[in-house]
């Protein structure tokens, strides 16, 4: 995992929480600790890592404080802890 990335999963956790959180470097994050990524109908993605998954809106945009505690939650239901795996 590039530093990016590692910039990125940490944003995710990152408090007070971020608006601004670019979608497409957390989708690129997401597929490099394993997940798969299918597209579903209406906007949405369909996230699978670990065993889990989960439907998130396919965002053009700045992520929602809500869809990044949606994502930081899904993340730490599948076992990935950025302090612990991924240091800075």
């Amino acid at each position: 995992m590039n530093h990016k990335h590692r910039a990125a999963l940490h944003s995710l956790f990152a408090h007070p929480i971020s608006a601004n959180v670019d979608p497409k470097l957390v989708k690129t994050t997401l597929e490099e600790l394993g997940a798969e990524i299918s597209h579903g109908g209406h906007g949405r993605l369909t996230v699978s890592l670990n065993g889990l998954s989960h439907g998130f809106h396919d965002s053009q945009h700045s992520l929602s404080k809500d869809e990044v505690v949606a994502i930081r939650n899904f993340l730490t239901e599948a076992g990935v802890d950025p302090a612990r795996d991924y240091p800075l």
